[in-house]
């Protein structure tokens, strides 16, 4: 560890920062749906979700690995540049949480890193053919691939139950979303735990400190999880309002086979090292629910703001981490200003989320749509 300096311990401390925003950002992944159906309490939910997204951390490294050598060249990055880069997905996160967007924060994460190695090391530090490989067709398949797969299963236990009482069926898949949701929460943290492992691995190659193609070692998979579990017990209560309640009106079969649909996805994509956004497979398969199910309203105003909001994540997160970049690697003073810049950046994006806030006790509430009166 002779190699680690004050700005690496600062990268790092950045990028577990950025791991508990992840965490809350991406809660609703797992259990947005059980929440809206009942099956959970939001608290248990989200309780759930952060010990099953601890222990998915030590599952696999294959997504580490695609970060801390697949995208960009580990050769040429520099402290700074991680730096920049993780600046410009937690400033992503922070605005689309504001919003109750439920964008990819791994997308923010790439995008970041991306723009800030290109401004500090030119397009050479980019390796664009593993980008489009690794990240930007699965992005493109993967909430496709879970919506249809989704969709088909809502059709088949709609049509397979037809015939029993509602209330059991009911009951019968709330118990099963336990078990779903609980799988997307361990499934999530096989994938997007690894993001951030992989990013102080990036750091930690960077300066000497491993040899280039290391995997993490054990304290980065350690601490990257806990970040990640911290956040998510917190939970991102706005985006798992739009997810749970603003795509579509959820019953238990949907909430079922939107989560199995997705662990699905994600388990498969862990395994062959793609490190897609799992934000994107859980509203494809949400997605996919309201379009197997009879008579069911999908809201496509709010699916369509969530596809702009895909569609912003990475070019927005490269220009900001380029603009930090830019200024991050002329010294430690730009290091200094490029930080002061982004804690008052998110400060204020917190401030504002509080003014109007959302919480356990109402996450089930649209806004504008008539509650029952209290008893």
């Amino acid at each position: 560890m002779e190699h680690v300096t004050f700005l690496v311990v600062v990268v790092i401390i950045t990028a577990l920062a950025f791991d508990f925003t992840n965490g809350f950002h991406d809660t609703a992944n797992a259990m947005a749906t059980s929440i809206a159906t009942g099956a959970l309490r939001p608290r248990i939910a989200v309780a759930i979700s952060a010990v099953l997204n601890l222990a998915g951390a030590f599952l696999s490294v294959e997504v580490a690995k695609t970060i801390s050598g697949g995208i960009v060249d580990d050769r040429l990055v520099t402290p700074p540049m991680v730096f920049a880069g993780l600046i410009g997905a937690i400033l992503w996160n922070l605005l689309t949480w504001l919003l109750g967007l439920p964008s990819s924060s791994s997308h923010a994460l790439f995008g970041g890193l991306i723009g800030a190695v290109w401004v500090g090391a030119g397009v050479q530090g980019v390796h664009f053919d593993t980008v489009l490989e690794k990240v930007l067709v699965p992005a493109l398949a993967s909430p496709l691939i879970a919506g249809f797969v989704a969709m088909t299963a809502t059709y088949l236990a709609y049509t397979i139950t037809a015939r029993a009482r509602h209330e059991s069926v009911a009951t019968t898949f709330r118990f099963g979303q336990i078990v779903s949701a609980s799988l997307v929460s361990l499934a999530h943290g096989t994938n997007d735990a690894q993001k951030t492992m992989g990013v102080i691995t990036l750091t930690l190659i960077s300066t000497g400190t491993l040899a280039s193609g290391s995997a993490p070692p054990f304290w980065v998979i350690g601490a990257a999880g806990l970040a990640i579990a911290l956040g998510t017990y917190l939970g991102g209560w706005r985006i798992i309002r739009t997810m749970g309640k603003g795509i579509t009106e959820i019953e238990s079969p949907q909430g079922f086979a939107a989560e199995a649909s997705a662990t699905t996805v994600i388990l498969a994509s862990s395994h062959l090292g793609f490190a897609l956004s799992t934000t994107q497979v859980v509203s494809g398969a949400i997605l996919g629910t309201g379009l197997g199910r009879r008579l069911a309203r999908v809201r496509w105003g709010v699916a369509g703001r969530m596809a702009l909001a895909w569609l912003l994540t990475l070019p927005a997160a490269a220009a900001v981490g380029g603009v930090a970049a830019a200024v991050a690697t002329t010294g430690t003073l730009g290091v200094t200003v490029a930080a002061l810049v982004a804690v008052a950046a998110a400060a204020g994006l917190y401030a504002a989320g509080r003014r109007n806030p959302v919480h356990a006790g109402n996450v089930n509430e649209l806004p504008g749509t008539p509650q029952p009166a209290a008893a």
